[in-house]
């Protein structure tokens, strides 16, 4: 029997990331469904790690290098991960982050300079900034009594941080969905939380303190959307009640905060851009060959949940779930008739 094909994963995370061992766990069940072999290493958010990672694979003797390395370009570490692998045998491919323009010098396009880069594959991230803060809006805009003297219903945004692709995407999402909704919405300011629960609490509580009739709040992810609605908890009022809140990514709090109605709007999905390019590792394997769909592709992976839902995301996908997935559906060399790939999280939560 031919061996299983082989993958390490090079994960740019901390151990306890909720959404980083997510990701592992997707990847780990995509690879059982398939039948591939599956490393996971985490490098704890050490920015020259996924390149000494990357360097003791090449050094391994021939028969023990895995047949691919999947690595996140976290940190803009793509040249250095892909130099460490040239001429190794190793085939390379980045999921959950692409390549970032001002890196194209040094990188070029994939299977060009480096041939054996095969290409990469990451969510679209402004679809989740859009789809939360559209919803939020919706959802403001059925309590008339909450707007100003102007007649508007004002917003506050937390975002990631400055510099990151995914948080200047999702932001560019959420201002996407402030502006179709013309006048009736004004953001009144944007602060950056940097990813933390604590740093949001705090923006959060001299938001509230600065403009007191605001009652649409956007967050960039789920943990400053809690420490958001803690400040606002704080200051006597009621998450859900007489404001909304929305977040991004799938943590077992946020989920149950959506289950008690504090938190309106919840996006997540992106942590399966791992098990995705899995079955496009698979596939490549066995002949098919993800070319013709694009080297560099950016797809919708996000859902807006609601309560049910997210009952049965935590059942199936959630921390310590046994729930086997099958991800030979997605295949298209299991699937001959399959043209395109349609990587839909609904369809691993029936």
């Amino acid at each position: 029997m031919a061996q299983a094909q082989s993958v390490v994963f090079i994960n740019p995370g901390m151990s306890d990331e909720i959404f980083w061992t997510s990701a592992s766990d997707a990847m780990r069940k995509a690879a059982d469904s398939l039948g591939m072999q599956l490393q996971v290493v985490t490098v704890e958010r050490d920015r020259l790690k996924p390149m000494e990672v990357a360097q003791s694979l090449a050094q391994l003797p021939p028969q023990e290098r895995p047949d691919y390395v999947l690595f996140g370009n976290e940190y803009s570490v793509a040249p250095s991960v892909l130099k460490a692998l040239e001429g190794a045998g190793i085939q390379a491919f980045m999921a959950f982050s692409g390549i970032h323009e001002d890196l194209r010098p040094q990188v070029g396009f994939p299977r060009e300079r480096f041939p054996f880069w095969l290409g990469s594959l990451e969510s679209n991230a402004e679809d989740a900034g859009y789809r939360t803060a559209k919803a939020l809006i919706e959802a403001a805009q059925k309590h008339p009594q909450w707007r100003d003297e102007q007649g508007q219903w004002q917003m506050l945004a937390i975002a990631g941080d400055r510099s990151t692709p995914v948080s200047i995407t999702r932001n560019q999402g959420m201002l996407r969905a402030v502006s179709e909704a013309g006048d009736s919405v004004k953001l009144m300011q944007q602060v950056y939380g940097e990813w933390r629960q604590d740093k949001a609490r705090e923006q959060a509580a001299v938001l509230f303190q600065r403009y007191p009739q605001a009652r649409i709040v956007w967050s960039g992810n789920d943990v400053m959307a809690l420490g958001a609605m803690q400040a606002w908890q704080e200051q006597g009022g009621k998450p859900g009640q007489d404001a909304v809140f929305s977040g991004i990514n799938t943590s077992a709090q946020a989920l149950e905060k959506l289950r008690q109605g504090e938190l309106t709007a919840m996006a997540g999905g992106h942590f399966l851009a791992g098990a995705w390019a899995m079955v496009m590792l698979f596939d490549y394997h066995h002949g098919i060959d993800f070319a013709d769909e694009g080297l560099e592709q950016k797809r919708p992976m996000f859902m807006l949940f609601d309560a049910s839902s997210s009952k049965r995301f935590e059942q199936r996908m959630g921390a310590g779930s046994k729930v086997r997935l099958d991800f030979r559906q997605f295949s298209k060399y299991l699937n001959p008739h399959l043209k395109r790939y349609d990587f839909d999280i609904h369809r691993l939560l029936h």
